[in-house]
């Protein structure tokens, strides 16, 4: 049986709860437009990381290209050019990194993302935890070199002293494809 509470204000106890439901829906409206949003950004950002990798693909090394972000404004692109500088750390990946510190002025990059189109090496991996770099977005996996998930998991290692958030994944087909272009190309002596 209900009993009435005359302490109680049911009309506003009624709006009360209306309130909360309506906010608590726009709130989920909210973090889902976020969620759309990151997405969209990641996809436009690895789609500039892409036409990196067209470039190296382009002047025959291999495809890879990278972009570091802070607060949404590119920091610094670059692709692979081990083979035109002939330095086997001339990974695109560790050219941003580099380039960032010196244009940001701070070796840390914390607040920083770094977009690139293959998963990263243990070297450019490495150099992540270095930098303590904020976040990683990738676009497709490296089953024999890869050192985010595939062979080893670098970045996410307890006995380190940094972590590194990771989003990957991101225009995957487009990323591996260009990679299955370039070795096609290659292997078939046309490049």
């Amino acid at each position: 049986m209900f009993v009435k509470d005359p302490r109680i204000n049911v009309p506003a106890a009624l709006n009360a709860d209306i309130s909360a439901v309506s906010t608590m829906e726009n709130f989920t409206a909210l973090s889902v437009s976020l969620e759309n949003n990151l997405m969209i950004n990641d996809e436009y950002f690895m789609r500039l990381a892409l036409n990196e990798a067209e470039a190296a693909f382009a002047e025959g090394e291999v495809p890879v290209g990278a972009v570091l972000v802070k607060e949404n404004r590119i920091i610094v692109s670059a692709h692979n050019k081990k083979e035109a500088s002939a330095d086997p750390t001339a990974h695109a990946e560790l050219t941003v990194i580099r380039e960032g510190a010196i244009k940001t002025g701070n070796w840390r990059l914390t607040g920083a993302t770094l977009y690139v189109t293959k998963e990263p090496c243990v070297m450019c991996a490495g150099a992540m935890i270095n930098a303590r770099l904020g976040k990683l977005v990738y676009g497709c996996r490296d089953e024999k070199y890869g050192a985010v998930t595939s062979r080893y998991q670098i970045v996410y290692d307890p006995l380190l002293n940094h972590r590194v958030r990771v989003a990957s994944g991101v225009l995957e087909n487009e990323c591996a494809g260009i990679l299955k272009r370039f070795f096609v190309k290659l292997r078939d002596g046309s490049g």
